[in-house]
């Protein structure tokens, strides 16, 4: 249980992800798992040292806040990891960049990065739902696979030396990571409003983050506007909403308040807030409805690497062709430090 000098309104003890986890992050987490060798490519970039690397960057070009260093934001930061109930704390660093985000980084000890134009934009309130998606982000465990995306978008940006990873399919596995990224952004909405206990100021968070901090906006007409774009009738449209998503880590903003409007208005939000939730070891096993997405997303998947040209099976090939050549040029230099 992390400690805290300010009260915490209220705290969900023991709450387990699983409580309110969005149905898309589940099987499209369970269908990123069924990729070949995902797991063994995960371990092969960490032992890289990318992670590292990066991570030091960040620390190097960031404040770590704390009772010293901009406290109030930083209580607002220990508060939602109280609320959730998270088992510890982890750093909280300010970034300056224009850039409006904020990320979870680093999958053995997970920190937190606000990106500094999200602080000329957004109320305390708001930067405080920002804070808790985040938090959500560790509490899913979502920090390992989002690390892994944002090496390969690294990559992919040639921010980072390419020849360790030389003949992988990263397009196909940069478009997977990020079909299973905006569905994990889905999910830590939901925790967001939780902390907040208004998910009224998470929505005014995407409004902004949407348009801007301009005066007038009205987040009562966003709320609206969501509701709309998700009832639009016209399939040739919604298809070409999916094409635009492809390449981005989070779902439109407008998408988010609907999927998080609609989840409220089912009841789920009173329940958990009242005290009705799933606690950590107690999560049920998967249902046969959760088996039908779990297919969905798989097949959602494929059709992702195909439209790469890659198929799964010339996808699993490929990756296990650079395994064995990294496995046999580790194999030389031993040979030849002997």
């Amino acid at each position: 249980m992390t400690s805290s000098t300010a009260p915490t309104p209220y705290r969900l003890t023991g709450i387990s992800p699983k409580a309110y986890e969005h149905p898309a992050d589940r099987a499209a987490t369970a269908a990123l798992k069924q990729i070949p060798f995902i797991d063994v490519l995960v371990k092969k970039l960490f032992e890289f040292g990318f992670e590292r690397s990066i991570k030091q960057d960040l620390l190097g070009n960031g404040i770590r806040l704390g009772p010293n260093q901009l406290p109030q934001l930083y209580q607002a930061y220990l508060s939602c990891l109280d609320t959730l109930d998270l088992p510890s704390v982890y750093e909280l660093y300010l970034l300056q960049t224009p850039q409006v985000n904020a990320m979870a980084y680093g999958a053995d000890r997970p920190i937190v990065i606000l990106n500094s134009g999200l602080t000329s934009i957004l109320d305390k309130d708001e930067l405080k739902s920002v804070l808790a998606h985040e938090v959500g982000h560790i509490l899913s465990e979502h920090v390992l696979y989002r690390t892994v995306l944002f090496l390969l978008l690294q990559i992919s940006w040639n921010t980072l030396p390419l020849p360790p990873l030389s003949g992988l399919p990263l397009q196909a596995i940069t478009l997977i990571l990020l079909e299973w990224s905006r569905a994990s952004e889905l999910t830590c909405d939901r925790a967001a409003a939780l902390v907040v206990r208004d998910p009224r100021i998470h929505c005014r968070t995407l409004m902004k983050l949407a348009g801007g901090n301009v005066e007038g906006l009205n987040v009562d007409a966003f709320i609206q506007q969501a509701s709309q774009y998700e009832s639009w009738d016209d399939y040739l449209d919604r298809g070409l909403r999916f094409f635009g998503e492809m390449g981005t880590t989070h779902p439109y903003a407008v998408r988010r308040v609907s999927e998080l409007t609609r989840w409220i208005q089912a009841g789920d939000f009173d329940r958990i807030i009242s005290g009705n939730y799933v606690r950590r070891g107690q999560e049920p096993p998967p249902t046969a409805e959760f088996e039908r997405a779990v297919d969905f997303y798989a097949s959602q998947f494929r059709h992702l690497i195909s439209e790469t040209g890659i198929g799964v099976q010339q996808l699993s090939r490929q990756i296990s062709d650079w395994l064995r050549d990294l496995q046999r040029s580790a194999s030389t230099r031993s040979e030849r430090a002997r």
